[in-house]
């Protein structure tokens, strides 16, 4: 069976206030892009070896991705599929607030203008199904956000909704996945 790797976006302002990101589109921070830097060094370093990147068409993720593919030669392209979800009337609100934990517990909700989970895992799963078919010919390096690393970890393992809510990717940090 194959596999691929999932690449968290480096740091971006938001990340730093503590604020929702989702859809808006927040650039890197000086640090974040010298993080996705690292990275493409890092995958180099250890020999990773990938057919292709794919990102989020958002400047954070695209950024990193084109760091890291300009580092080891793994061709990059967007993935419209891997955008962040759209957190709606929460974004740019604290990521720790109350009221917006007790948001993410509720999967079919859009969240005011947003994306619900349902959703958002319905277009996340079918991508890696995809990539799941090709993973025997194709190994992917994904570039995107930590709500969609969420809906990755859970295509892979059980998870309680306070797990799926509190579960996280550090900035850049490579996490690979075995179908």
């Amino acid at each position: 069976m194959g596999h691929f790797y999932f690449v968290r976006h480096g740091q971006t302002i938001w990340n730093v206030e503590n604020k929702i990101c989702g859809a808006t589109d927040i650039a890197l921070t000086e640090f974040g892009h010298q993080q996705a830097i690292e990275t493409g060094r890092k995958i180099l370093a250890e020999g990773i070896k990938a057919d292709e990147i794919l990102y989020s068409p958002l400047i954070r993720a695209a950024d990193t991705a084109r760091h890291i593919s300009e580092i080891t030669g793994i061709p990059a392209r967007v993935e419209p599929r891997l955008t962040e979800q759209r957190f709606g009337k929460w974004e740019a609100t604290a990521r720790n607030g109350e009221a917006f934990k007790k948001a993410k517990e509720c999967f079919a909700c859009s969240h005011e203008g947003g994306e619900s989970t349902l959703h958002l895992a319905q277009r996340i799963y079918n991508l890696l199904d995809e990539i799941k078919q090709e993973s025997d010919e194709k190994t992917y390096i994904l570039v995107a956000h930590n709500g969609i690393a969420r809906v990755v970890q859970s295509y892979f393992y059980d998870m309680t909704n306070e797990e799926y809510a509190a579960f996280g990717v550090k900035n850049c940090a490579v996490v690979r996945y075995d179908f």
